[in-house]
């Protein structure tokens, strides 16, 4: 073999590689981002809520707000500040299907009202993304709010989606539009639509966990009692694995 051949099929490797490489990363930051956002009489946080969503849908994002209803001129409010609406049968997953199926993006991210996405959201779930290894996954979570417990249960529910890989609605769960579109979306249940899509998706792929935190609410937990919410909440889980019906938890629940 020529000596002096062996160094210009390394730099044409090397040159393949790079290529490859920057294809790859084309593609990944060329993902396009749907925000699906159920909203019902959220006229409380609407103002809040359209602020944020206002750079992401600038940056490329598309965002929709998909109304089961609303009696509160929500409609209104977010039509005239030029988001689309997407008008829906009550229901979070009924609502969240309903998204779906007028998005037009790569990724489909589920985004409750009042949650609010880290700097730099759409970039981590794009890198979360950039291959097979995940096709599905969610954000951590904080709890806002004055309660010295809610920082605990941030974590308890971080660490337990962790080990889980089942993922709530508050984190912000995110998939691939075909990923999505082949376990058949969001069952057509009044609770736990989230926690029964994450027991699909992990079959397929174990969700990618970004550390970075979204943001909710805790006026339902300093509402309605922040431990009473907590033991609430572990027994309708536990209630939702031994088999009872959905729409009894959802009476439960309300």
């Amino acid at each position: 073999m020529n000596p002096h051949r062996r160094p210009h099929r390394l730099a044409a490797g090397l040159i393949t590689k790079v290529t490859m490489q920057n294809t790859a990363n084309t593609a990944q930051a060329n993902l396009v981002i749907s925000i699906i956002v159920p909203v019902l009489n959220e006229s409380a946080v609407l103002t809040a809520l359209l602020e944020r969503l206002l750079p992401l849908q600038q940056h490329g994002c598309e965002v929709l707000l998909v109304d089961g209803g609303s009696v509160d001129g929500s409609v209104d409010r977010i039509e005239a500040t030029g988001f689309r609406v997407v008008h829906s049968q009550r229901g979070r997953a009924i609502q969240m299907n309903a998204g779906a199926a007028q998005a037009t993006g790569d990724v489909l991210l589920f985004l409750h009202a009042d949650t609010e996405l880290p700097h730099g959201a759409i970039e981590g779930v794009r890198d979360a993304l950039a291959n097979d290894k995940h096709r599905w996954g969610r954000f951590d979570i904080c709890i806002s709010g004055r309660h010295w417990m809610l920082p605990v249960i941030a974590t308890m529910m971080n660490l337990r989606s962790r080990m889980t890989g089942i993922a709530t609605g508050d984190q912000a769960m995110f998939v691939g539009r075909a990923t999505f579109d082949a376990v058949g979306g969001f069952a057509n249940l009044p609770l736990m639509e989230d926690i029964e899509l994450s027991g699909r998706l992990r079959r397929i792929t174990p969700p990618a966990c970004i550390a970075h935190r979204v943001t909710t609410s805790g006026r339902r937990w300093e509402t309605r009692g922040v431990w009473r919410t907590m033991v609430l909440m572990w027994r309708l889980r536990w209630n939702y694995w031994r088999g009872v019906a959905p729409e009894l938890l959802a009476q439960a629940y309300r």
